[in-house]
């Protein structure tokens, strides 16, 4: 992969930075460059970056913000400044994760075919991480694929993202645009994974690539995890199905009773949440508010895509 860019975004995760951009230094086949977006960090996240920039590796461009813009902020500003640098692909990566020898050699067997991907993962615990999910228009909400999705192929296609290492190709990445930093947490990714869909195929393949490094609480389901959560994210869960509504919308995707009936599912699918997973209702008070903020950003007449983006000098031909 010609010119590829690690896109990682960082808020007060020194000690979990430290230890990815080690993994990186690992690789054999590193990334051209690594930008990391700081979300104004009151750590010691500047010490790591200025510390792993001495001990050399792979090249490292260091963006602070001014304030805390969510992880959907500072993918945002990451990835409009990987493509004002020329960057060809983008490696889009959470803090808390690392990534695995081989890495790079295991995803660009994937690349001459496809132009949006994302390898498997391994939890904390380091046992294989269900991640296969199918975003269902209808009801605006994206539910765990009930198989095997490589019990046959090497290969799955989906129509969502993860910014835990979602691969996509700049040309791509200009036509859909930046992703959206209104979302601020949660649902930006996967968002940005379904526009990436509308325009080529996006596939899961069954290659791992990536550990997740922070351990969270979870029940085990059988089929899936259900992990532990935060107020601040059961807020913003249900907020932002306000955002998913109009691009719904704006792709004439938009079904309002099933999308109401979706709401009401991924409501309680919190509640569930908050009582296996935390023992407790007291975030439930953070969902109401976010279904309420919802209403606000539905009504909003003025709301609108984010756009696609002009090419960049030295940064290729834009994709049809």
């Amino acid at each position: 992969m010609e010119n590829l860019y690690a896109v990682v975004v960082t808020y007060n995760r020194a000690d979990f930075l430290r230890n990815l951009l080690d993994s990186f230094a690992r690789l054999d086949t590193a990334p051209e460059r690594i930008l990391v977006v700081d979300n104004a960090s009151s750590d010691h996240t500047p010490e790591v970056v200025a510390q792993a920039t001495a001990a050399g590796g792979p090249s490292i461009q260091y963006e602070r913000l001014d304030r805390n813009v969510g992880g959907a902020g500072g993918f945002s500003r990451g990835v409009e400044l990987a493509l004002e640098s020329g960057a060809e692909w983008l490696w889009l990566m959470d803090d808390d994760v690392e990534v695995l020898p081989g890495a790079v050699e295991a995803l660009e067997k994937f690349t001459p075919e496809y132009s949006c991907l994302i390898g498997r993962r391994y939890d904390a615990n380091g046992k294989p991480f269900f991640w296969q999910h199918h975003f269902v228009e209808a009801l605006g909400i994206f539910l765990p694929v009930s198989r095997d999705v490589f019990r046959h192929s090497d290969v799955f296609r989906t129509n969502v993202g993860n910014f835990e290492g979602m691969l996509i190709k700049a040309s791509v990445a200009r036509n859909i645009g930046l992703p959206d930093p209104r979302f601020f947490i949660t649902w930006d990714d996967l968002i940005y994974g379904w526009l990436a869909a509308q325009q080529t195929p996006v596939v899961y393949v069954n290659a791992f690539v990536i550990k997740k490094v922070r351990a969270q609480r979870q029940v085990d389901l059988g089929l899936r995890h259900l992990n532990d959560s935060s107020d601040l994210s059961r807020r913003y869960v249900m907020r932002n199905r306000g955002h998913v509504a109009h691009y719904l919308r704006a792709h004439g995707k938009f079904n309002r009773a099933g999308f109401a009936a979706g709401t009401a599912l991924t409501f309680l699918k919190e509640l569930t949440r908050l009582v296996l997973v935390e023992r407790t209702l007291k975030g439930a008070g953070a969902l109401w508010q976010g279904w309420r903020e919802s209403r606000s950003i539905l009504a909003d007449a003025g709301w609108k895509p984010m756009p696609s983006l002009p090419v960049y000098p030295g940064s290729g031909t834009r994709s049809d």
